[in-house]
């Protein structure tokens, strides 16, 4: 006979008995238990001068590995830090810094080691595309600067193939277009 799994459920009822000393102590067990927890919790409640950094770190470490060690990349592992700091904290300055960032990551390992892998390139291509909606919704002068890095990394792509340019041109000009221009001044 098994036993069914438990379930959030079941963790939020066990909760509700716990008084605000336990939970203290339930959070601290937690926060040590490993490194994603406390990047979590710093990132969480705005604690250390970058929370971007952690989550950049992880970025670095899979778009742009170590080649002379023979680390591989790896887009999952770079994506999951975005999709980590969603959970934190999500707002769209620090989304729209991490997207740029994994773009920007992507397109120097590919120019400097000439890495043209198929599907490396789509999921620069598809981070890229993400990226633009929410930089365009930043006030200006955020905007604006998040829109010229964009606008660096297509020039970083260029000769890199498979229509990559070509693409990132299309779309940095149907939403320099959809503003009216004004990501463009």
């Amino acid at each position: 006979m098994s036993m069914r799994q438990p379930t959030w459920t079941d963790v939020k009822a066990k909760l509700a008995d716990i008084d605000s000393k336990g939970l203290v102590h339930l959070i601290h067990g937690l926060y040590g238990a490993n490194k994603d927890n406390k990047t979590y919790l710093h990132s969480r409640f705005g604690l250390g001068e970058d929370v971007l950094e952690p989550y950049k770190t992880t970025m670095e470490r899979w778009l742009r590995p170590d080649v002379y060690r023979d680390q591989k990349p790896s887009v999952a592992k770079a994506k999951q830090a975005i999709v980590n700091y969603k959970k934190a904290v999500g707002d769209a300055a620090g989304m729209a810094e991490l997207m740029i960032f994994f773009c920007e990551q992507s397109a120097r390992f590919t120019a400097d080691f000439g890495y043209v892998e198929e599907d490396y390139l789509d999921a620069l291509m598809r981070m890229f595309e993400r990226a633009l909606p929410v930089v365009m919704t930043l006030p200006g002068a955020a905007r604006d600067a998040l829109f010229s890095r964009l606008e660096k990394t297509r020039d970083t792509c260029r000769n890199f193939g498979y229509g990559v340019e070509d693409s990132m041109n299309y779309l940095l000009s149907k939403y320099a277009e959809d503003d009216g221009g004004e990501a463009d001044k």
